[in-house]
């Protein structure tokens, strides 16, 4: 037809391909025949998982990915998100993986692969953002792992508004939900997060997946932090730890090691303590400075802590101890870049807190682990003998606990229990 029936004009009309819409996920679901089952006729036998070839995120993600389930994980731009799941593409040899990129070309995956020194034949790499052509690849490919990079990026024919709305994410993520759920495929997506810190996107989105990995660290440090926010196959408490190279991040399979700098004489201001993330000890060295107040308003500045504990732990000094510290500078840094929410190492942060001020060094093998109370008592923190464990591992001579914990002995490692912060002082500082 060469005149247009509308306009009249010749030579107008073009060729445009309509992507045919299917029916919707909801209403399929509607087709099955579904019945209620009793308890007792469930089989108790966990799903084989997936291992992963990276240990750190093996442990994350509670011993490897479910097949069929859905993860979310999400970061800060340039902190490496894409760089560890094409990693992982890479080094699972011998496995069908697909990575689907909306951001990147094919080309830019690849030189960011060959930087990689990582080869995986079986690695497919798909450019594209439709859902419906992203599905309809995976059924052709049948991988055993599907990477989507990233969600904010992806469009589904069934909506007319723009790829990255709140509608948009969430019609995206069920269609993926329902299609990984029916066919027994792992899917990772990979999502933006807001100024704030938080996944952009509907909070059901987090609601809607099986596992939510949050990626942690800061540019000027070398150390990245994969941590389970939400898990519904492991532990919500587990982290793995990376170090960012040329080469791509790599895994830190002893990190007290790395988080305890080595000094040949000791300065004041540095306290170690023994802290426990998920299921692993680490031992973390606090930094504090003490000096005058030079602007008339004393300063609080905090690097990996809580700024307003730090205020609480400065005011029991200050009320039960007779420290002068209200008139004074007080900076508090947690070493390595790392965030740390354990209260065991309260003491440790007085410690070194009290050690600037005196400008005192404590001892390279002493380390401490406990909580302090309101009224300046020494509380007793749970899986103690974990930490004695790893404390004595690296060579450490005394640690302090509380005194209203169970006793547990060392043969190599002398444990002091105290039960008020002046002891703890007059040991130190005495």
């Amino acid at each position: 037809m060469g005149k247009c029936s509308s306009c009249g004009e010749w030579n107008t009309i073009v060729e445009e391909l309509i992507v045919s819409k299917k029916e919707k996920y909801h209403n399929e679901n509607l087709k099955v025949e579904t019945k209620p089952i009793q308890i007792h006729e469930i089989s108790p036998h966990a799903q084989p998982r997936l291992p992963l070839p990276i240990q750190e995120l093996n442990r994350v993600f509670g011993g490897g990915i479910v097949p069929g389930s859905l993860s979310l994980l999400g970061g800060e731009p340039g902190i490496g998100k894409s760089t560890i799941l094409l990693q992982l593409a890479l080094l699972l040899k011998g496995r069908k993986v697909m990575y689907v990129s909306g951001e990147e070309s094919g080309q830019q995956i690849k030189m960011r692969a060959e930087r990689l020194e990582n080869a995986n034949e079986l690695c497919y790499i798909y450019s594209e953002t439709n859902t419906e052509k992203i599905i309809h690849q995976i059924n052709q490919v049948q991988p055993e792992l599907v990477i989507i990079d990233s969600v904010q990026t992806l469009e589904s024919s069934h909506l007319e508004s723009t790829p990255g709305s709140i509608s948009q994410i969430r019609e995206c993520t069920a269609e993926f939900m329902h299609f990984s759920k029916q066919n027994n495929i792992p899917i990772i997506l990979v999502g933006h997060i807001t100024k704030d810190g938080n996944i952009a996107g509907p909070k059901v989105l987090e609601h809607m997946v099986d596992t939510v990995l949050s990626f942690e660290g800061q540019r000027n440090h070398v150390y990245r932090i994969i941590r389970s926010v939400k898990n519904r196959f492991g532990s919500t408490n587990e982290l793995g730890i990376f170090e960012m190279t040329e080469k791509g991040l790599i895994e830190v399979r002893n990190p007290s090691e790395v988080l305890i700098g080595n000094r040949d004489e000791a300065y004041s201001g540095i306290a170690i303590s023994a802290s426990i993330e998920g299921m692993r000890p680490l031992l973390i060295e606090s930094q504090a400075l003490v000096s005058s107040a030079v602007y008339g308003t004393p300063q609080r500045s905090c690097t990996g802590f809580d700024l307003r504990r730090l205020s609480m732990l400065l005011a029991v000094l200050e009320k039960r101890m007779g420290f002068r510290l209200g008139a004074k500078d007080v900076f508090l840094n947690m070493a390595g870049g790392l965030r740390v929410d354990d209260p065991a190492i309260d003491l440790g942060v007085i410690a070194a807190i009290l050690s600037s001020s005196e400008d005192i060094a404590i001892s390279t093998k002493d380390c401490f682990a406990a909580e302090i109370g309101l009224s300046g008592e020494v509380r007793p923190v749970s899986r103690l003998d974990q930490r004695i464990v790893e404390a004595e591992k690296l060579g450490f001579e005394r640690i302090f606990v509380s005194g209203y914990s169970s006793v547990v002995k060392s043969k190599n490692i002398e444990v002091i229990s105290n039960k008020r912060i002046g002891d703890v002082f007059n040991l130190l500082f005495a």
